[in-house]
């Protein structure tokens, strides 16, 4: 028995979570989990973030859940027809969670990685239905009372999350605004639909690093669309458009899906014509700058940065004014409006912050941490391989730190020289600084727009004198001066982040470049092309 509902009389019920990462071993275990099942209902839902313990089969009856990580094929029917017979299977679970009888959200187990940080926006990810659309939804209230859903988000002071979003660590509300006089400026002198707001969620996230807004549009996208048709409700935008990645076909099927379901949901209510629209964009990681989005939404094949100011605001997608914020930021819009409460607006940055931890680990892990708390706490969530040496903050241009002492705020990430960008990569031992940022450095070499002359330039400079280093050739003062001028005159959040792995890795580890500068890899990891530096040597002194 399968249904594609939230709720139902029954109380015993099958949920089988997991993503793409997951997908064939999904579909086997609710294949099984199916053909055994004869009253209970079983439910397909989305990724919790954890791919540890996906695919994850919960089990439950009343007021318990037990969770089942990964089960063996073949122990499946037995878990449906212990349930079947009145009684929870609880031999040898992960965990047993008690919790209300009908819990809106996933139940958090006492420890383990789903016990990490605090699962708000996450909430509903791994348990509902991906296609629905939530009861409680901030698009009726911005179209029932836009004044009070404008002050609640504006007084909590949230801030735009993710390198996709245009209000990236700033206050969105400034955007909002902004967009609602350039509509109102151009109304006046035309009756132009040029002159019509829209609003784009930013889902093309290139970086496989980084899961966080996979995960919300996977598992939980009617919950991004409720954001963004609230934030389209409070702008005067009939059009909201999700931009995704051309290779995320899971996530790309569940918004569309979501979408179908919020247009019927919210046709009457908020009086809207059509429902939101989906497209796609290259798989590139220029293409999720906020500008080069738009530039690929509007069909051109040679993504350039565009110059800033003007703000999408107040010229963006074909000339209207447009709103441009990732997933995550649509999520905490909705949190905003409707649990304000939740938020200190005391804090530089209110509400939590989603995180994926990867790197030389088992399995990544998508968490979401309070923003006063810290960062350190997303190593919970996963199982290191090695002993550790270092982290990457921030994704393909993230901080290289000894240390995750900080909070995962934005003003504390960013004075430590990191990056918000959502991602926390965990480098063992076996991992050489050095190597660590010219890999990053090259790959900003190769996939600048090439527009920005400091950026295009300034990469290619940049990764030939870490490529000196390896030479005998260390010309500190010349990196630090010249991703000093980058880090202020590129266009664009690409060439002003680039710079941050050289920069951080020279400051964290000094002695460690240094150290090849006399033929030493003190991870051991650059001895392949410190041998190939020496052999150059050799042959060039006969």
């Amino acid at each position: 028995m399968d249904e594609r509902t939230e709720s139902t009389d029954e109380a015993a019920i099958v949920r089988v979570a997991g993503g793409s990462e997951s997908e064939r071993r999904k579909q086997r275990a609710l294949d099984e989990i199916r053909s055994a099942a004869e009253e209970t209902r079983v439910l397909e839902t989305g990724p919790t973030g954890v791919r540890e313990l996906e695919p994850l089969v919960l089990l439950t009856d009343g007021g318990q859940t037990v969770f089942y990580s990964a089960p063996v094929v073949g122990r499946l029917e037995s878990l449906v027809e212990t349930l079947e017979r009145g009684e929870l299977p609880t031999d040898d679970p992960v965990t047993v969670v008690d919790h209300e009888p009908e819990p809106a959200s996933l139940p958090t187990p006492e420890d383990g990685p789903l016990a990490v940080g605090r699962r708000r926006v996450l909430g509903r990810c791994g348990w509902v239905d991906p296609a629905s659309v939530p009861d409680e939804s901030a698009a009726e209230l911005a179209g029932d009372d836009p004044d009070e859903a404008l002050s609640r988000v504006r007084d909590v002071g949230l801030l735009g999350r993710g390198r996709g979003d245009w209000s990236v660590d700033d206050p969105v509300v400034e955007e909002w605004e902004l967009a609602r006089e350039a509509a109102a400026e151009g109304s006046d002198e035309s009756d132009s639909e040029a002159d019509d707001p829209v609003v784009v969620v930013n889902a093309n996230e290139s970086d496989d690093r980084n899961a966080t807004d996979r995960t919300l549009l996977e598992a939980a996208p009617g919950e991004v669309l409720d954001g963004a048709l609230a934030v389209a409700e409070l702008v005067g935008a009939d059009d909201v458009v999700v931009y995704c990645n051309e290779n995320d076909d899971r996530a790309r099927e569940r918004v569309h899906e979501a979408a179908r379901n919020a247009e019927e949901r919210f046709a009457e209510q908020l009086d809207r014509e059509s429902g939101p629209e989906v497209v796609v964009g290259p798989d590139r990681f220029i293409a999720g700058e906020p500008t080069m989005a738009l530039e690929a939404m509007e069909g051109n094949d040679r993504l350039e940065a565009r110059l800033r100011p003007p703000s999408p605001a107040e010229h963006g997608l074909y000339g209207r004014p447009t709103v441009v914020h990732t997933p995550r930021t649509m999520a905490q819009v909705r949190r905003a409006m409707l649990h304000p409460e939740e938020f200190d607006a005391d804090d530089a940055d209110p509400g939590t912050r989603l995180v994926t931890v990867t790197g030389d680990v088992d399995a990544a892990a998508t968490v979401e941490l309070p923003t006063g708390g810290n960062l350190a706490d997303a190593r919970e969530a996963v199982s290191l391989e090695g002993q550790f040496k270092m982290a990457c903050v921030g994704g393909q241009f993230g901080g290289l730190t000894r240390s995750l002492s900080q909070s995962p705020s934005a003003p504390a990430l960013a004075g430590a020289g990191l990056g918000t960008e959502g991602v926390v990569e965990l480098l063992n031992e076996d991992n050489c600084v050095l190597a660590t940022a010219g890999r990053r450095a090259n790959f900003a070499m190769e996939s600048n727009c090439g527009r920005c002359v400091t950026c295009r330039e300034g990469t290619q400079e940049l990764t030939n004198m870490l490529r000196d280093i390896y030479d005998g050739h260390y010309q500190d003062a010349k990196i630090r001066e010249l991703t000093r001028v980058m880090g202020e005159t590129s266009i664009c959040h690409f060439g002003r982040t680039a710079i941050r792995p050289a920069v951080t890795g020279m400051r964290e580890f000094e002695r460690e470049v240094a150290a090849h500068t006399e033929g030493r890899c003190p991870s051991g990891e650059c001895e392949g092309a410190m041998t190939q530096t020496a052999g150059r040597q050799t042959g060039g002194n006969r």
